[in-house]
């Protein structure tokens, strides 16, 4: 009888496949170091012959392949892709631009051949099959031509870099294409001094590669596993990833600031800073905390119909609206700084357009009322966090190198006093504060909500000032009386803990998840630094509760995280100190007398 397996088509042979794989493994994007050695017309043709073998919709094959060999032509071209560089250069903020600074276009002039990819979606008439459901499969399949020119040009030592700084009609025009062609890549082809080891964005600091274990899913997007393993619990991952400080590190970090050309000592609590810093990075001097990004989680809140705040709750939206538009003092601080900013639809209750900036991750159109019953569900809970930890997992990989955390939800101070009452044992008056600005009556009644919704789920704190949350789950403490921002800020702090990427926690709002992330990863607290002390009571209880130092005290209560960006340069400081500041030793200068 025959096996399945007698039936299989065969496989290329081990060393083939290892081929191949070293084909995809070592491709690279080429910016830079072509020789003008001119490309043999055979070894182009097989190139070109190995895209036009891509898979297509329908085998439209909507492809045609636009090769330059002009200079005067590519000098123009050249110029086009420059103006269009140079305005997405003075769109960066300062950290992200000096990067880019170093990201040139003159692989259009040096390469000796550029290679225009066009795109045809009307080839193959109204009907071909799969793209009347799907009309966007025409420019997918010539991306799938692209690939398999590039990967043919690796294995035969042709370099290949993508050029996408052009308007496309602007370029359609300079090429005297017709009107119905679409542009989906320029290329530019040539031999290379050498490739690179790894793709020049991750050398360069940029961006870097995503592990593959986060973009498996199985069966439901979420549900993460690789071939042949068990789906992954994305937070008892997480928190597992997440190390102490390394104590080598810091002891280096010490010794190092005693031996700068200052009095030990003299920077206060940077100094602390700065030794935290390299116990994260695992390295003295720790790799310096920019660019930074900061990430305004929004979210709704159920507890808004008990009265507890004057604003209407669609602020919510058009304050989100407001920061995707850059009118808000996070706006205006992330600009000082040098820092980009995000916005995560984590709850708001109206629906948002999608916009540049916005991360539309909406678990659910807001909470319940925490008053009437949890505020969440358990499962929209631990949703949240998950998105948190993803939101900083993908900042990271796309070039952050210190979070920042930011908040927008009207009454969501209500929810976080009712937290912090819960991790920190303190009655509701004592952390309950005023938000947003409110009187003395709507102030007593949103102490009295704080107070009903934490004796609703037995969080209420006993005589003795014990925290009720203590040996209950966090998640389930969320859930209670949290908001969806919350546990996606918590998510967000375990995310980079795990990274080894710190994060500059803002006001109330991420005291309140500094004290779930805290309980459900102690150590997560090592890549946190207290960015502000706000005028809100229940943050100083949080900030105290975490045995966290606030670096600045101006008596904020706006959230956004303008308290942290406010913070940040002191946090760039304390690691600049240790790159830049000149030893005793390397620049002359006599120490202290060990004696006086």
């Amino acid at each position: 009888m025959t096996s399945a397996s007698d039936d299989r088509a065969p496989a290329f042979s081990e060393a083939e496949r290892e081929a191949v794989r070293r084909v995809i493994a070592e491709r690279r994007d080429m910016r830079t170091g072509f020789l003008p050695d001119p490309v043999d017309d055979a070894l182009l043709t097989r190139v070109l012959d190995a895209a036009h073998r891509g898979p297509s919709v329908g085998l439209t094959q909507p492809w045609d392949f636009l090769i330059i060999t002009d200079a005067a032509r590519r000098e123009r071209v050249r110029a086009l892709a420059e103006r269009q560089r140079k305005a997405y250069a003075d769109s960066l903020v300062r950290p992200r631009a000096a990067r880019f600074d170093g990201l040139k276009v003159e692989a259009i002039r040096e390469a000796p051949v550029n290679i225009v990819v066009t795109c045809d979606p009307t080839r193959g008439g109204p009907n071909p099959l799969g793209r009347g459901t799907q009309p966007a499969m025409a420019p997918y399949s010539v991306a799938c031509a692209v690939e398999n020119l590039w990967l043919a040009a690796r294995a035969e030592g042709l370099g290949v870099g993508w050029v996408s700084f052009f308007d496309e009609r602007e370029l359609a025009a300079e090429l005297g294409l017709p009107p119905h062609l679409e542009i989906v890549a320029y290329l530019c082809a040539g031999h290379v001094r050498a490739f690179p080891p790894a793709p020049e964005l991750a050398l360069s600091g940029w961006a870097r590669r995503r592990p593959l274990a986060w973009a498996v899913h199985r069966e439901e997007y979420g549900r993460r596993a690789l071939p042949g393993e068990d789906i992954v619990d994305l937070i008892a991952q997480t928190v597992e990833a997440v190390r102490p400080l390394d104590e080598a590190a810091m002891r280096d970090a010490r010794e190092l600031q005693n031996r700068l050309t200052k009095p030990p000592g003299s920077l206060g609590v940077l100094e602390d800073v700065s030794v935290r810093l390299a116990g994260l990075a695992g390295a003295c001097p720790p790799p310096m905390p920019e660019p930074a990004a900061v990430a305004v989680f929004a979210a709704d809140h159920g507890v808004h119909a008990q009265g507890v705040t004057p604003w209407p709750q669609e602020v919510t939206a058009q304050m989100v609206a407001n920061f995707l538009a850059g009118g808000a003092v996070v706006n205006a601080f992330a600009a000082q700084v040098g820092a980009e900013v995000s916005v995560v639809d984590i709850g708001v209750a109206a629906p948002l357009a999608p916009a540049p900036g916005l991360l539309p991750r909406k678990v659910a159109p807001g909470t319940a009322d925490m008053t009437e019953g949890p505020a969440m569900t358990p499962g929209q809970a631990r949703q949240a966090v998950e998105t948190g930890i993803e939101v900083a997992r993908d900042l990271v990989a796309s070039g952050a190198r210190c979070l920042i955390t930011g908040d927008m939800g009207i009454a969501n101070t209500t929810a976080s006093a009712a937290l912090i009452a819960a991790f920190t044992g303190l009655p509701p008056e004592d952390v309950t504060g005023r938000g947003t600005g409110i009187d003395d009556a709507t102030h007593a009644r949103k102490v009295e909500v704080v107070r009903t919704a934490l004796g609703r789920h037995d969080l209420l704190p006993g005589p003795a000032a014990t925290a009720p949350a203590d040996g209950r789950d966090p998640l389930d403490v969320l859930a209670a009386v949290g908001g969806l921002e919350h546990a996606g800020i918590a998510g967000f702090i375990l995310g980079a803990a795990a990274l080894r990427i710190p994060v500059v926690l803002d006001g109330v709002i991420a005291g309140a998840a500094a004290l779930a992330a805290a309980a459900l990863c102690p150590d997560a607290l090592g890549a946190c630094v207290a960015g502000h002390r706000s005028a809100e009571p229940g943050h100083g209880a949080a900030v105290a509760h975490l045995r966290l130092r606030p670096l600045v005290d101006l008596e904020l209560r706006l959230g956004e995280g303008t308290g942290a960006l406010l913070a940040l340069p002191l946090v760039q400081g304390a690691a600049r100190v240790l790159h830049e500041v000149a030893t005793f030793d390397s620049a002359g200068v006599s120490e202290k007398d060990a004696g006086a």
